[in-house]
């Protein structure tokens, strides 16, 4: 079945629906019963999801690094959200994840409200998520969602000996 709504609308379906729905723009995601769309992505946020995800796979088999961009994942039986970029570890996950991710990544578009990505910042930390990052490609800044929102130099994962820097993905 195939969707077509004005920006800015929600629909509600039941969840069996949803999962078996494609949509001829950008996938939507699933909160409490409701169709809720994506800000769409431009160039420069479309190549730093690119960029994130190929820095992921060059590491993929030395560290079981399972990367993907735009894959809806299941945090509760009535909330399915869809992060730019999720880096899994250290199994590959199933169709749509149920388990959190190592990593979940959010990249600002233009005609995103910060407001609203944060509050999705949170649900993927209180999902169990122990990596929250959000890119900012225009201002060329990186964040942490830990207890809240904190500006960064770099994004890291000690664990795993993993530290990115801007000059990692725009040299």
């Amino acid at each position: 079945m195939r969707y077509a709504f004005p920006m800015g609308t929600a629909t509600a379906i039941p969840v069996d629906e949803y999962l078996h729905t494609s949509f001829p723009d950008l996938d939507r995601e699933y909160r409490d019963g409701e169709l809720v769309e994506r800000a769409l992505p431009d160039y420069l946020h479309g190549k730093t999801q690119a960029l994130l995800c190929a820095f992921f796979l060059a590491l993929s088999k030395r560290l079981s690094l399972y990367p993907c961009s735009g894959t809806r994942m299941k945090l509760n039986p009535n909330r399915y959200l869809i992060p730019d970029v999720a880096v899994f570890h250290p199994d590959e996950p199933e169709s749509v994840p149920v388990n959190p991710p190592l990593i979940a990544i959010e990249i600002l578009s233009s005609d995103d409200r910060l407001g609203e990505v944060r509050e999705k910042l949170e649900e993927y930390r209180k999902w169990g998520v122990r990596h929250v990052w959000l890119v900012d490609p225009r201002s060329r800044r990186f964040y942490t969602c830990d207890a809240g929102l904190a500006e960064t130099a770099t994004l890291a994962v000690p664990e795993l000996g993993i530290e990115i820097g801007f000059d990692h993905l725009f040299s």
